[in-house]
């Protein structure tokens, strides 16, 4: 399995859990500073950070996966013909997980997924986006395919590359310059209009483009 779960250092849990609830989001794990959310499609979890340090505001690339070990052996294995081995089987704070390195030296975390998706009562249109800005866009997309994330043809001709994984979500890799670094993001595929309105009935300034 494969699921896009990101998450976020805020030190502002409150607000960003109204946002996520009028974006159509479910709360499904609520553990003091950590929370996790559902949409329709992926998982966003938010992590309490003290205001104005490093961590507040900032985004970790992340996904959930079903057996960390035969995730690193898969991926491992499909990065051999290319000559890449880019999954470790570590330990964090949390606990078991393995930790993916792409060629341009960005890292990232697939942790066990601890629960399945509780995504029924969420807006079944929103996607949880998983983004990864890199110097070197080809390889990033290649060490995606190697964990199994599928490939999503878009028309541009360029050195960007959509992806969707399994079990929800979509991740994006695209061309940055300086230190590859993670964003966050959202795709709606029904009426943005009515997303727009529904955050502006809650109370959040919102604009479309």
């Amino acid at each position: 399995m494969l699921r896009v779960r990101p998450i976020h250092f805020t030190s502002r849990l409150d607000q960003w859990e109204r946002l996520l609830t009028d974006l159509g989001m479910i709360r499904t794990v609520d553990d003091g500073p950590w929370k996790e959310f559902d949409a329709g499609s992926g998982r966003l979890a938010l992590h309490a950070a003290e205001a104005g340090s490093a961590d507040d505001g900032t985004t970790a690339f992340g996904v959930e996966v079903g057996d960390i070990a035969e995730f690193a052996r898969r991926t491992n294995e499909a990065g051999m013909e290319s000559g890449t081995t880019p999954a470790e089987l570590t330990r964090a704070d949390h606990g078991d997980t393995c930790r993916i390195t792409g060629e341009d030296g960005f890292s990232f975390l697939a942790d066990t997924a601890a629960h399945g998706a509780q995504c029924a009562d969420a807006d079944p249109a929103l996607a949880v986006v998983g983004v990864w800005f890199t110097p070197d866009a080809a390889a990033a997309a290649q060490t995606l395919r190697n964990m199994g994330a599928r490939h999503r043809p878009v028309p541009d001709d360029d050195e960007t590359a959509d992806f969707t994984a399994k079990n929800g979500g979509v991740l994006l890799v695209r061309p940055g310059s300086g230190n590859a670094r993670a964003g966050l993001g959202f795709e709606y595929t029904g009426d943005l209009s009515a997303v727009r309105d529904r955050l502006a009935a809650g109370g959040h300034q919102v604009s479309m483009t």
